[in-house]
């Protein structure tokens, strides 16, 4: 898609971000801010077998047009294309999944930026461990954002690696190499994210949105609400209450009915 085709005053209307974008630090960071306050990270398309477009139509016809939410090839290839409409230099960078103790393929999208000669990693995209604001590509220095602390550190086999600080250790999300990404890169690391049996993105329902206080997130029926250092927590009824309560906490308003979903 053409940068002079980005529908940046819808784009700036869904996120509800009012202020002038200039390409800055600022601006970055209020961006990335807006939109994860505002698009859910959601995997319910995959759940409902329709499949996952990252075709930059596909992205802007459900995350803008029908005012859904996404996984990360959707919400950081909306925020890539966001950022690029705006001036920003940015490409986007594939990164593998540590969280199991195992790394995967790379099948995390996220975006590198490059502002006043200085770097940052920008992801809007990594479900209830997506980092708060953009990260400056500085390793060993640890960054406190709300409740979340994290820090890049270098690895020799696999770039860099974004850790989050989980009690008293340090524990390893996800790390990124800098090689080009081509459009075919996400296309192949989205069909299989999206299609292949025993991944949790197939066998399982889960949303996470930021908020102002925290943040709420589902994990199949298991709904949590962290408001500053206060976390509750409930289980939701399958049925009509499950799509209200998709719509109630996280915007989510889903053209199916509940019996349409996956089982899981």
């Amino acid at each position: 898609m053409p940068l002079s085709d980005f529908p940046c005053d819808q784009y700036l209307e869904r996120i509800g971000l009012v202020q002038p974008v200039e390409v800055s630090a600022e601006c970055l960071r209020a961006l990335h801010r807006a939109q994860l306050t505002s698009l859910p990270f959601e995997n319910f398309d995959i759940c409902l077998g329709r499949g996952v477009d990252v075709s930059a139509q596909g992205i802007l016809a459900k995350l803008i047009g029908q005012r859904r939410g996404g996984y990360c090839f959707e919400l950081n290839g909306l925020l890539l294309m966001a950022l690029e409409a705006f001036g920003f230099e940015a490409r986007a960078l594939l990164g593998r999944v540590h969280l199991s103790g195992t790394p995967t393929g790379r099948s995390h999208q996220v975006s590198l930026v490059t502002l006043d000669k200085r770097q940052w990693l920008v992801d809007a995209g990594f479900g209830t461990n997506t980092p708060r604001a953009p990260i400056p590509l500085t390793p060993d220095t640890p960054l406190h954002i709300g409740d979340q602390t994290l820090r890049l550190v270098e690895n020799a086999r696999y770039g860099i690696m974004l850790q989050s600080l989980m009690g008293a250790q340090w524990v390893d999300l996800y790390s990124v190499d800098f090689t080009t990404v081509c459009e075919g890169d996400i296309q192949m690391a989205n069909h299989f994210t999206s299609t292949w049996p025993g991944l949790h993105f197939t066998t399982s329902r889960m949303a996470a949105l930021t908020t102002p206080e925290g943040q709420i997130s589902l994990s199949d029926f298991t709904l949590k609400i962290l408001r500053g250092d206060t976390t509750s927590e409930q289980l939701l009824p399958p049925g009509a209450a499950y799509l209200a309560a998709l719509e109630e906490h996280f915007g989510i308003v889903l053209e199916a009915s509940y019996e349409d979903l996956a089982p899981l």
